[in-house]
């Protein structure tokens, strides 16, 4: 099952793609099944900031635009790949906890 989770941000997109893919923040916004050392697989796209996990059942792609108002716009696709039910909650929750990491990211900086 995949979830689709969309989330507007005032923080600048390259902020929001960098706090996302620092391996240190990852086990402060990521599901528990995709942490793992908390880097992202190797497709990693700075030009379109799109990022992907992958572990055994689980993926997630995180995509980060300029919004229209200014600020960033997250999209967060989160796949079950068991056929579990949750990601849903799951995908709001990451990237909830992902909005605090960045404003976090933005205070300490």
């Amino acid at each position: 099952m995949t979830a689709h989770a969309v989330r507007g941000m005032s923080a600048p997109p390259e902020v929001v793609f960098n706090t996302a893919t620092d391996p240190s923040r990852a086990s402060a916004w990521l599901p528990e099944p995709l942490r793992g050392d908390g880097s992202p697989a190797a497709e990693i796209d700075g030009e379109e900031l799109r990022a992907r996990w992958d572990d055994t059942d689980w993926s997630a792609e995180l995509r980060v635009r300029p919004a229209d108002t200014g600020g960033a716009r997250i999209e967060l696709d989160l796949t079950d790949g068991a056929g579990g039910s949750g990601p849903d909650q799951l995908a709001d929750e990451a990237l909830a906890n992902l909005v605090r990491e960045v404003a976090d990211n933005l205070q300490a900086g």
